[in-house]
């Protein structure tokens, strides 16, 4: 079963990853499609490995 992606999820892993990248400005569309493609496994590494979680 597909459980869909939450916008909270997405929030969360766009500012994770933005951070983690020295929170550059004016590129949250970027962040927020990133997160998005990870979190719906369009990417090919995980979500918690790409994201350096553990």
């Amino acid at each position: 079963m597909d459980v869909p992606v939450t916008e909270e999820q997405i929030r969360t892993l766009a500012f994770f990853l933005w951070e983690k990248d020295g929170s550059p400005d004016g590129r949250s569309d970027e962040y927020w499609e990133k997160a998005r493609r990870q979190l719906a496994g369009e990417d090919d590494a995980p979500a918690s490995e790409q994201a350096g979680v553990e």
